[in-house]
Parts: structure tokens; C-alpha cells; sequence
């Protein structure tokens, strides 16, 4: 599986309760070999014509990747239709189902619903779904872009120069301050505006 590593994708559904009891669904795509996460969208009804839509907006952003996706993992989710599997076929890619209560075989889409809980979701009261929009794009751009992932080398799924042990040491709040990312500053760069 490794050697195609960069060609597979997997995509899920989870869950989140708002603070009025409403539930919505998160529909996301994660690249394997990157752990590059891509929202396809947040939903109180995620039937199958909004599912297809969501697949087909993503086929459009992944046309512009260098190698291309060949493989979907999914599991048996009735919210995948034909069309939806009709979608990515047309594409060539070969859609690939988990066997039933195998969350091991998903091990890529599982934790990255976990480590969504454990380091955003569970700290904050959701409104509604622009809210849930809200913090889901914050996050993933942290996801993306600063944090940085045991399974890659400690990099981040779009790396980034490091700089030497010099510079100035920043931080910035991510999503009010439940989580901070630390970064250095390029040698000569002030933290001062002149």
C-alpha cells in the first residue's frame, strides 16, 4: 500500500451537535499519503444528491494535483450513491469499501475525526452550522499548514522551509487561543515595525 500511497484518498462522515441539539454532518476527504485534509462540506441532511455535489466540486480541485488520485476508501454509508460512485468511476478511480465495523481498515479518516474532538470540537459550544463552517475551516487550515504529523516525518501536509535554530520564536492563536501554533521568524526579520 505504500507505493500508492499518493494516489489514495478516503472520505467520511462525522457528527457534531450544536448547542441546540441539532446535529449536523461533516464530509471530508483526507490524501493518505500527505494527510492533506479537504472539507467537502457541513450539512444538516447529507442526502445523496448533496453528497454527489460535494464529490464533484472535490474532483474539480483535485484535477490541478500532480499525481493523480486513484484510489477512494469509503465505507458501505448508504449516503453513497450510485452517482456519487459514478462520479469518481469517470474519473478512474477505483473506489475501494471497508468492510463492515472495521475501523482499523479506516484508520486515516478515524483519527483525524479524533483528533478534531479532541483538539477543537470538544472545547467549544456550537452555534449552528456557519458556526460549525467556521471553526472546521480554521482548523483544517491549522491541520494543513502547522501541525505537524507523526506519520509524515513530523512535517505538515503542505511543507514548509524550516528555518535554521535561528530567528525569533512566534506564536499565533488558532481558534481563540485553544490552540497555538510557534513558528520562527527568518534571520533579520524584526517583530517591530519600524
Amino acid at each position: 500500500m505504500t507505493h500508492y500511497k499518493g494516489q489514495i484518498l478516503a472520505c467520511d462522515f462525522f457528527t457534531v451537535e450544536t448547542i441546540r441539539l441539532k446535529t449536523l454532518y461533516v464530509f471530508f476527504f483526507i490524501e493518505l499519503a500527505t494527510r492533506r485534509i479537504h472539507l467537502a462540506g457541513i450539512t444538516v441532511n447529507p442526502d445523496g444528491f448533496w453528497v454527489a455535489q460535494q464529490a464533484r466540486q472535490l474532483i474539480w480541485r483535485l484535477d490541478e494535483k500532480e499525481t493523480p488520485i486513484r484510489f477512494l476508501i469509503g465505507d458501505n454509508d448508504r449516503k453513497y450513491t450510485q452517482a456519487f460512485d459514478t462520479l469518481f468511476r469517470g474519473e478512474g478511480i477505483h473506489i475501494i469499501s471497508i468492510p463492515f465495523r472495521t475501523p482499523n481498515a479506516y484508520s486515516y479518516a478515524e483519527r483525524l475525526v479524533r483528533a478534531a474532538r479532541e483538539e477543537c470540537l470538544d472545547h467549544l459550544l456550537i452555534l449552528n452550522e456557519a458556526h460549525l463552517r467556521r471553526v472546521m475551516g480554521e482548523y483544517i487550515g491549522y491541520y494543513n499548514q502547522a501541525r505537524p504529523h507523526q506519520g509524515i516525518g513530523q512535517q505538515t501536509p503542505f511543507p514548509y522551509q524550516r528555518s535554521k535554530d535561528a530567528g525569533i520564536i512566534q506564536s499565533r492563536k488558532v481558534l481563540g487561543g485553544i490552540l497555538n501554533d510557534y513558528y520562527r521568524l527568518p534571520v533579520g526579520t524584526s517583530i517591530y515595525p519600524c
